[in-house]
């Protein structure tokens, strides 16, 4: 094979992504499609690009199952004629979000296998950083790839491995002997469900039960959005297996040193989750408060940034004696700028997503609380909203250190060149996004936001716990 075409077989387009996992396991032989839906609505924040559920029927004949995965919202792609003809009491789902991989339905997930042991589905969060070196292996052992994601490496390897071993948890685990980076995976064979994650904990994963029932998720949102009572976090390198006889746990990949994602507490989590022993809502608070004490402002009010920076601006608020102030209407029905793939998407959304209540604002000084300044576009329109409305000053605190580096293990970090701090110094931040003053984070007060755990932190001090290598 040509150097130019194999570089090309390669290619995984930079992929890194920031997805939802969904699983159910319903001993009792009950339809779970209704649940994964459930499951999966209440992870949509993230993942808005595509979306999917594969269910089993554990009962029936092996490779008995039954999936549907498309382009766009959970709503959008499930309906009821669709969801109807997904019978099983075993089942996952996906909801995906792609930073720089190609938004294709092929791209779309659970990825469903049919191999010589029978079927394999699997869905995956989190990115991989020696795809590239995989990815040669199994296209000189004859692999073909049908999407341009990491995640299909790790199916293909899973059932490779199954051939030669005697449970698809022994492949699982050698797997992920093999792959390095940050990783959140269900998988589903035709008679059990297994979930993993990394070593290190980069991605959240954690267990609930409903009466005869086990589900994993992403997050225990999900859990609460089926009616399942949350048991526990599933460990950094931890494996569950959830099989007719219940449950086992595999410690194997276990590791002491942990490198809990940050961002999950300070952007991504849902308000209402819980991981890893700390309420996302609480972990935001003292986020704020932690930011009122480094950087005090003379203001009237504090305001926060629908939805990210509200909590924090609540937390801010408390610690500065100031009235909290709610200065956005939001439409709703806007998605997350943050989350959109493209940057003229993300510009020309802003003002559909937000409207200033001139009442409020008028004639105020006002703290603005958000979460990040990754470009600085999205600042800058709200500080120019504010001032129109007549707002007197506006002082800038982001409950964030300034980012500074690319994240590799699956946020959507961009590189250097788009990442305003990593070109310009605070003052002339300030300046361009035409605030008052600006205060981050200081990154030593970013464990005062989840306690003693281990975290990474990475995208703000280059201290990468995996090497990303090139």
């Amino acid at each position: 094979m040509s150097t130019k075409r194999m570089k090309n077989q390669l290619e995984i387009s930079g992929v890194k992504e920031e997805c939802g996992v969904f699983g159910i396991y319903d001993i009792d032989g009950k339809d779970v499609a209704p649940s994964v839906y459930y499951g999966l609505c209440s992870l949509q924040h993230r993942g808005q690009e595509s979306c999917g559920i594969v269910v089993s029927d554990t009962k029936g004949p092996r490779g008995n199952i039954s999936y549907h995965k498309d382009l766009g919202l959970v709503g959008e792609v499930f309906k009821e004629e669709n969801l109807s003809r997904l019978h099983g009491d075993l089942g996952i789902g996906h909801v995906r979000y792609s930073t720089t991989g190609a938004s294709t339905r092929e791209n779309a997930q659970p990825l469903v296998l049919n191999y010589i042991k029978g079927t394999l589905a699997l869905a995956h969060n989190g990115n991989l950083v020696n795809a590239e070196q995989l990815k040669e292996e199994l296209v000189y052992g004859g692999a073909i790839f049908h999407t341009t994601t990491d995640s299909e490496m790790i199916a293909y390897f899973i059932a490779r491995e199954r051939v030669h071993t005697a449970s698809v948890e022994e492949a699982v685990l050698r797997t992920a002997r093999k792959i390095k980076g940050a990783y959140g995976l269900v998988i589903m064979s035709p008679r059990k469900l297994v979930a993993v994650r990394d070593p290190f904990g980069l991605k959240p994963l954690c267990l609930g039960k409903r009466d005869n029932a086990y589900v994993v998720a992403s997050e225990s949102c999900a859990l609460s959005a089926v009616g399942a009572e949350l048991i526990r976090d599933i460990e950094p390198g931890e494996m569950i297996t959830v099989t007719a006889e219940g449950i086992r746990s595999n410690k194997e990949l276990q590791q002491k040193e942990r490198a809990h994602c940050i961002f999950e507490y300070i952007y991504f989590a849902r308000l209402d989750s819980r991981m890893d022993g700390v309420k996302v809502y609480d972990a935001r608070i003292r986020a704020g408060r932690a930011l009122a004490k480094a950087y005090p402002a003379k203001a009237d009010m504090v305001t926060g940034v629908p939805e990210s920076g509200l909590t924090a601006a609540r937390g801010y608020a408390m610690e500065a004696g100031l009235p909290f102030e709610a200065a956005f209407y939001k439409n709703s029905y806007i998605g997350r700028t943050f989350i959109k793939p493209t940057q003229q998407e993300r510009e020309s959304s802003v003002r559909l997503k937000l409207n200033v209540l001139e009442s409020v604002v008028k004639d105020k000084r006002i703290v603005l609380v958000d979460d990040s300044i990754v470009r600085g576009t999205t600042m800058a329109n709200l500080i120019q909203m504010l001032k129109g409305a007549g707002a007197k000053e506006v002082h800038v605190r982001i409950s964030a250190p300034p980012f500074l580096y690319p994240c590799y293990y699956g946020t959507d970090v961009p590189s250097n060149d788009q990442l305003i701090a990593s070109s310009h110094t605070e003052e002339e931040i300030r300046q361009m996004i035409g605030a008052d003053s600006l205060g981050y984070m200081k990154i030593e007060d970013l464990q005062t936001m989840v306690g003693d755990m281990g975290i990474c932190k990475a995208c703000f001090d280059n201290r990468y716990p995996i090497d990303p290598g090139k």
